[in-house]
Parts: structure tokens; sequence; C-alpha cells
């Protein structure tokens, strides 16, 4: 049995990786083809984006929330310092969530697929929320007496008609899924690393917390609140309903075992740990077969006395 077992391990794990791979950019590109067409859907509803924006600027108000204008003003200093929240916005936000998802299918199948299913649900509920809600963002309210810094300084990914953009559903302010997307992000990372050096009473015998560098990654989605919030693009209610979807999402998704922390569990999921099993069983057997042959030698050494 080992010789049939053994030669099909190798054959077989490119070809399951490569299926794998092919479903899962098909599985992501499709359901983001999906959120785009849906959230197109609202774009002519533009009268109601309006009085709910009204009607948002009145809650943080009442809420005590403090103005969107005061982030702004601060970016307003300098246009170098404008213009790099503006790109922040426009090229960080897809690139960043993709070699992210990149780095997990990579190193942390088990986290990847968490990381997906979380994304996903938080996604389908954001999509859901901008057709129930279309929203104008702050930029295009006149009570709040903000700037669109995207046409104004640029770069920009919105055109200065909203009727006229066929990309982009500009009333589907709430929730900020910049803001959702990047705290996932860092919320991830600190997941998936959390086992550190230290994981296994190596160096640093920090008992599987980890390095506290990896905090850090919180700066992401602190940056990209600023960003969203500073160029007018979304109010601070986006934000929040953004973090509370999330947290639901995270509430709905089991997480990860323990014991898929670290870069083994990649093995596993590309079929090497099935085949090292496999090869562990084969090996059981291989021993089970030499503990025996002292015993049969036993038992043909007083037939052979005997004749």
């Amino acid at each position: 049995m080992t010789a049939h077992t053994t030669p099909a391990g190798p054959a077989a794990g490119p070809r399951a990786a490569r299926r794998r791979l092919i479903r899962e950019l098909l599985l992501v590109a499709g359901f983001f083809t999906v959120y785009k067409a849906g959230r197109l859907l609202s774009t002519d509803r533009t009268a109601e984006a309006f009085r709910n924006a009204d009607r948002i600027w009145d809650a943080e108000r009442l809420l005590h929330l403090p103005g969107e204008g005061a982030v702004q003003r601060l970016l307003l200093h300098g246009d170098a310092l404008v213009t790099t929240a503006n790109t922040y916005y426009a090229a960080v936000h897809f690139p960043a969530t993709a070699l992210f998802l990149i780095w997990l299918y990579l190193r942390r199948p088990a986290h990847y697929l968490w990381t997906r299913r979380v994304l996903a649900v938080l996604t389908g509920a954001a999509l859901v929320l901008h057709l129930a809600y279309p929203l104008a963002p702050p930029r295009m309210l006149p009570a709040a007496g903000l700037i669109d810094t995207g046409q104004v300084y640029g770069p920009t990914v919105y055109r200065a008609a909203p009727d006229a953009d066929t990309l982009a559903n500009q009333f589907a302010a709430m929730p900020s899924l910049h803001f959702g997307w990047a705290l996932m992000l860092a919320i991830g990372v600190i997941v998936a690393t959390r086992g550190g050096r230290g994981e296994k009473g190596g160096k640093g015998g920090r008992g599987g917390q980890g390095s506290p560098w990896r905090l850090l990654w919180l700066l992401h989605p602190l940056v990209t609140l600023l960003v969203i919030v500073g160029t007018a693009n979304h109010y601070w209610l986006d934000a929040i309903v953004a973090a509370a979807l999330l947290g639901i999402a995270l509430l709905v998704v089991p997480r990860p075992r323990p014991d898929d922390r670290d870069g083994t569990g990649a093995d596993t999921g590309t079929g090497t740990g099935m085949d090292g099993e496999a090869g562990t069983r084969a090996d059981d057997g291989a021993e089970g077969a030499v503990r025996a042959l002292p015993r049969q030698k036993n038992t043909a050494e007083p037939v052979g006395a005997g004749k």
C-alpha cells in the first residue's frame, strides 16, 4: 500500500492546490462583481440620499460627535498632506486588502478562510444597507461646509457628477467599507501572528502571545478613519456602523482553531498534511511488520529443530 499512496501525494498536491486557487479567485471575483452591480442599483435615488444625509448630520450633532471639518482643516494645512490623504483613500483600500488575503492564503490557510467569510458577511450586510439607506457623503452636503478634496487637490476615484459615475455609487456612504475592511485587516494580522516566536516555548518565552509590535497594525484603520473623514467621503457614523457590523460578523463566523495559527497549517491545507498522515500510517504499519518478524522467526526455529 505504501507504493501506491506515496507517489500519488506529490502529483495530486499541486493539482488540488491549483484548483483551490482558481476556485478562490473566481469566488472573490464573483462576489465583488455582485457587490459592485448591487451598489449601482441606488444611484438614481438622489433626493432620498440627501434627505438621509441631513438626518445623519443632525444625529451627529445631537450625539455631540466632533465635526468632520476639524479633521479636514488639519489636512488642508499643506497641499502635500491633503494629496497624500487623497492618494491613501484612492490607492490603498483594495491593494492592501488583496495583499492581506494573498498572504493569509499562502501562509495561514485557516485564517484566510475565517477572514474571507468575515469579509463576505460584512460586505453583504453593507450592500443591503447601501440599497436600503442611500446616503450622500458629507462632501456633497451644503450644511457640512466641507471641500471635496479629491476634486480640488486630486487624485480622486469619483466623477464630479454622481449621476455620470458609472463605476461607483457615490451614495453608498454608510457603512464605510474603507474603514470596515481596514479594521478587519488589522484584526486578521494580529490574530494570525498571535503565536509569534514564543508559541512553542522558543526565544522570548512569551507563551504564544506574539510580538507586541503587531498591534501597530491598528494604525491602518486609524489612519483610514482620519482619511475618510478628512477627505469628506464619510461621516463618523459611517465608520461606527461599519465597526458594529464587523463585530456582528466576528461573532457569527467561528474563529480558527488555536493549532492552525502557525505556518504548518498551510501544509495541511495543500494536502501535504494528508500525505504526512498517510506516511505516518504506513510507517506504523511497517513498524508493526518489523515487530512481527521476530515472532515468526521464533516459531520457525522450533519447527526446524524438530526436523
